[in-house]
């Protein structure tokens, strides 16, 4: 414990270091990429609620990732952009463990998610003629329910631990956000509840969700080479191919990012992986799903249609 404690006091985001013009054009981007996810991730959702056609599990769990990655790319880039055009990049110490909270939340609930997402796929293929029963309107609403529960009350207790921790030394986190692993470097004591605790629930979400993912598309891929149907196995490998997509892409980062032995960060690597993870991947999802999915693009075309309709004149 070398320097004061500092306890309450605003902390410093380094993020990225570039000049005016450089920023200027970082801003633009960034903040085309954030407008385009959120009108992409909003038009899935209106395009579950409104086509009968997807009223399915597989796209209610759908709508709610959208929803989901609304708020998840929400609680980081809002800041960042206003950080890449100031010259204080500063924060409060509530207001970083306050995001540090939800950002992590909503990282659990995708992993959760994708996991439920992965359960529901495994159930629809390899368990065809019993999937009604098991995948009914009451168990879907009670698996997302309990995926968002686990996620609030599972992080509570690293970030309450963490408003009573002190902080030592000039409070300058070398990060576009308060993240975890550069916010403990500045703690005046190493290995506390909140260090210890969100390492052991990190492993956990992260490795157990992505088992489940795994073992399930292990039985999925079994099952389809085992239909004598071409039609079949090309329709089965369609409705999994872009969820197993977008799996790899998270968990390529986040496990890189979030479950390294301690001492192997790399935070300037680090941000650039993160940005990409937070702000690309939310984009990529919409599309992803919605270019690959044979009934989106048909709803899509359908209220495309139906807006045709209603602009034309009488």
């Amino acid at each position: 414990m070398a320097e004061n404690d500092t306890t309450g006091a605003d902390f410093l985001l380094v993020g990225f270091l570039m000049s005016q013009k450089q920023g200027v054009i970082a801003f633009t981007i960034f903040l085309f990429i954030y407008t385009v996810t959120i009108m992409a991730n909003i038009l899935i959702i209106v395009l579950v609620r409104m086509d009968q056609s997807l009223h399915k599990p597989m796209y209610f769990f759908l709508s709610n990732f959208s929803f989901l990655e609304i708020w998840y790319i929400t609680t980081i880039v809002p800041k960042m952009l206003a950080d890449i055009l100031s010259k204080r990049r500063l924060i409060s110490h509530n207001g970083c463990i306050t995001q540090l909270y939800f950002f992590f939340v909503f990282g659990a609930m995708e992993n959760l998610l994708l996991g439920v997402m992965a359960l529901d796929r495994f159930l629809a293929i390899c368990y065809p003629l019993h999937y009604p029963i098991f995948m009914n309107d009451r168990t879907f609403v009670q698996l997302t329910g309990g995926c968002w529960v686990f996620s609030c009350v599972s992080l509570l207790l690293p970030a309450v631990s963490m408003y009573q921790l002190s902080f030592c030394g000039p409070l300058v986190i070398d990060h576009v956000f308060c993240d975890f692993s550069p916010l403990m470097k500045l703690s005046c004591k190493r290995n506390s509840l909140s260090e210890v605790s969100f390492t052991i629930i990190s492993w956990i979400v992260i490795l157990c969700c992505f088992f489940l993912i795994m073992m399930s598309y292990i039985f999925i891929i079994v099952t389809i080479l085992r239909m004598s149907s071409t039609a079949r196995r090309q329709n089965a490998f369609a409705t999994c191919a872009s969820h197993l997509m977008v799996v790899l892409i998270y968990y390529g980062s986040a496990m890189f990012i979030y479950i390294r032995p301690p001492g192997h960060e790399s935070f300037p690597f680090d941000k650039v992986l993160f940005v990409f993870c937070v702000v690309a991947t939310p984009l990529m999802n919409p599309i992803i799903y919605s270019l690959r999915n044979q009934e989106v693009k048909t709803a899509m075309k359908r209220m495309i249609a139906r807006l045709k309709v209603l602009r034309s004149p009488v």
